[in-house]
């Protein structure tokens, strides 16, 4: 199915959201409680399907929503749809700060493999599926286990991760990248798991034990705070917090 074009504009700089401009009868799919706004005429309901395949029927659909259920997403997925006369927005926001990365995926290839929580909406008649990790080591050490998300098309979708967001075009290159720092790269890229440096590094380096490694042509995406870098950072600091208010109180 080809997907619907959509116009889009994205707001703000470490706490984004992206606008969506829709025609009548165009429809934009969405990662369940994305949404921010949305005018008069838009119309929503969550399905099971993600509108790609419209033939497929409801144990299709519910293999699908399970699929999904396995990356962490929800099972549902909702579909806006314009059902006014004249053009209409809906608005989606990521739950943490960071940025939206806007991807065309006919410019890409059609497929981007990304991080199990890194979709937020597309074009309908994107695909939203998953991707297994070829080797055995990615799938135990990469940081995302076995499973990936794959967003496949012709149109745009939307990622969005944590911190600051760079895009590499890898030539023939190979890049080390921490594992939480990945937010994806395009199906021509080869990606593995190597050991980060000898015994003393693994221990005391402070980078982990395992890089994620990319090889080949193609483009790849990264984020300078992975979310449980930051979830570790809160819950760290509010500890410490706490333990230094019930010491204050202890001395009064």
């Amino acid at each position: 199915m080809q997907s619907h074009e959509i116009d889009y504009e994205i707001h703000g700089s470490d706490m984004q959201m992206v606008e969506i401009e829709l025609d009548p009868e165009e429809t934009v799919i969405a990662e369940a409680g994305a949404m921010c706004f949305m005018e008069e005429g838009i119309e929503f309901e969550a399905k099971l399907g993600d509108g790609s395949e419209p033939d497929q029927g409801f144990f299709g659909r519910l293999w699908g929503g399970a699929k999904r259920a396995i990356t962490g997403e929800s099972l549902f997925i909702t579909h806006f749809t314009n059902a006014g006369n004249g053009k209409q927005k809906v608005a989606f926001a990521a739950p943490y700060p960071g940025k939206i990365v806007p991807v065309n995926l006919d410019e890409v290839g059609g497929e981007v493999l990304c991080q199990k929580d890194a979709f937020l909406a597309a074009a309908r008649g994107t695909k939203i599926g998953i991707g297994f990790s070829k080797k055995l080591g990615a799938g135990f050490f990469g940081g995302e286990g076995f499973i990936l998300q794959k967003l496949s098309g012709d149109g745009m979708a939307f990622m969005h991760a944590c911190g600051t967001i760079i895009q590499k075009e890898l030539q023939g290159e190979t890049l080390r990248v921490d594992t939480g720092c990945l937010v994806g790269f395009t199906s021509e890229v080869e990606y593995d798991i190597e050991q980060a440096g000898n015994l003393k590094s693994m221990m005391f380096g402070g980078e982990g034990l395992f890089l994620a490694t990319l090889r080949g042509t193609g483009t790849v995406w990264l984020q300078s705070l992975p979310f449980s870098k930051l979830a570790e950072t809160v819950v760290t600091h509010s500890s410490s917090f706490l333990n230094i208010r019930n010491a204050v109180d202890q001395l009064e």
